[in-house]
């Protein structure tokens, strides 16, 4: 079995567990079945709905070929080179640059560009985040993320159950969302365990040399990674909960860097990963 199948079966396992044991604590007899129920009803979620989550959170529409023939080509010719089966293409409305591989394996994948990222980068430095977003469907990547980001959605949805708590006739009409808020400091850091969990750094730093090996090129994948990096900080994404817990996905993270974002910032630091590029482009004599 592949090791990113077996991290998602041993972290499935594990929120099951945890999930199981808390309604068993807080209910006896009748927690334990409403645990039972809730797991059977997460681990579904989780394989329905997988990929489309972080599509929806981030707005995005599959697109044609006819509407965007160079990406295509692009994607095309990289994902020959590498001989795997062609993603399906999807762009986000978003001024942040930015790019994910969403799939349970390659040949249910997809690759998703923010319209920021396609205004911002030339086609040098396009090719090296797609390829570095390709390597994250050969090595399966994505289905651990995808699954990540569909666990951390699950639990952060869960601060909407202040909307249902019975209040009497209170007229506070804040109360709900003052709820939601202290269930999201509670409920937040577990999504945030659960991300981290998944390893994104070693992953990213994996991701980058197997773009620049396809590429041959570490300058390209560095300077759209600067230009990336530059891009999240004039245009972060909002620190929203479904995007909170999709923004592992991205090829950067793409939150101001405070707040409760700080502890969704998964990624291996931008600066480190430009400085092994810019080693390995020593490395080869280019420039």
């Amino acid at each position: 079995m592949h090791r990113n199948a077996i991290r998602v079966a041993g972290l499935l396992t594990g929120v099951s567990v945890l999930l199981t044991a808390v309604c068993w604590m807080c209910g006896g007899l009748a927690g334990l079945q409403l645990g039972i129920v809730l797991t059977v009803g997460l681990n579904g979620a989780v394989f329905l709905f997988t990929g489309s989550v972080v599509l929806r959170a981030m707005r995005a529409r599959a697109v044609s070929e006819i509407e965007q023939p160079d990406l295509y080509r692009i994607v095309r010719e990289l994902a020959t080179a590498s001989r795997q089966p062609m993603p399906r293409l999807y762009l986000s409305p978003t001024p942040a640059p930015n790019a994910f591989a969403i799939g349970r394996n390659p040949r249910t994948s997809g690759i998703c560009c923010t319209t920021g990222l396609l205004r911002t980068l030339n086609e040098r430095e396009l090719r090296g985040v797609l390829a570095h977003e390709l390597a994250h469907v050969r090595y399966r990547d994505t289905l651990l993320s995808s699954v990540v980001a569909t666990v951390a959605t699950i639990i952060t949805s869960l601060t909407a159950l202040a909307l249902l708590l019975p209040l009497g006739d209170s007229e506070e009409q804040d109360v709900p969302s003052v709820l939601g808020g202290l269930l999201f400091l509670l409920l937040g850091p577990l999504a945030a365990v659960v991300i981290q969990a998944g390893g994104v750094r070693n992953r990213e730093h994996r991701a980058d040399i197997a773009a620049v090996e396809l590429t041959g090129d570490p300058m390209g994948l560095a300077n759209a990674l600067r230009k990336i990096e530059v891009g999240t900080r004039t245009h972060p994404l909002p620190a929203e909960r479904p995007l909170l817990a999709a923004g592992h996905l991205m090829i950067a993270h793409p939150f101001p860097e405070r707040g409760m974002s700080r502890l969704f910032a998964a990624h291996p630091p931008t600066p480190e990963r430009i400085r092994r590029l810019q080693r390995l482009a020593e490395q080869w004599g280019m420039r």
